[in-house]
């Protein structure tokens, strides 16, 4: 059995933080994205330059509006995880009462030039352990985001996501996001659409 909760990130977490972004990447985008520039995205070269932007976000933020939030499950019992199926094995190795890191998502005033960051926060992540996934991790931080952003004053919130990631779009429509018209194309040996969905929390 497993406790699971959100909590704000800690400079213990920063390792654990940077390998659930390159693990979600890997398995969330490799249907969409070219595979060199997700290679870029996630080889060793970048994971060491994750690691150094997580520790500055979550020890030094610029502001406190800016924060990384984590989802954790806490093995309570390791008796039976073979049975769990997906996320077993690696429950297996997280040591009993240990806690592991298995998603994460991180906020901060929005910077597209047509929002007032007063009001509107940007989600910049909202990331998941492939291996946790269907255990409400997502909703959970999601709320926990929410939470958090009216306790500031914010009114709304934006976020971008690829515009193929049907399984990002499709969790965050039926939470309550649209599509706002904004998009942009980055170039990553092809042209590659990105979307920014919002949502009302005042």
């Amino acid at each position: 059995m497993a406790d699971v909760g959100v909590r704000a990130a800690r400079r213990e977490d920063v390792l654990q933080v940077a390998n659930v972004q390159v693990r979600a990447w890997r398995y969330g985008y490799r249907d969409f994205l070219p595979e060199g520039p997700l290679e870029q995205m996630t080889g060793a070269a970048a994971e060491k330059m994750w690691l150094r932007q997580w520790d500055e976000a979550i020890v030094a933020p610029p502001t406190s509006r800016h924060r990384v939030l984590v989802a954790v499950e806490t093995i309570l019992d390791t008796e039976g995880f073979p049975a769990l199926g997906v996320g077993g094995s690696a429950a297996l190795a997280t040591p009993r009462g240990g806690e592991r890191v298995v998603g994460l998502a991180s906020h901060a005033p929005a910077e597209d030039p047509d929002l007032d960051p007063t009001v509107v926060s940007e989600m910049l992540t909202l990331l998941v352990d492939p291996d946790f996934v269907r255990r409400g991790h997502g909703s959970r931080l999601l709320n926990a985001t929410v939470d958090h952003l009216r306790e500031d004053g914010y009114r709304q919130i934006v976020t971008w996501a690829f515009a193929d990631n049907y399984a990002v779009l499709g969790f965050l429509e039926s939470a309550g996001w649209g599509e706002d018209m904004a998009e942009r194309v980055l170039d990553m040996g092809r042209p590659i659409r990105m979307v920014r969905l919002s949502t009302d929390i005042s």
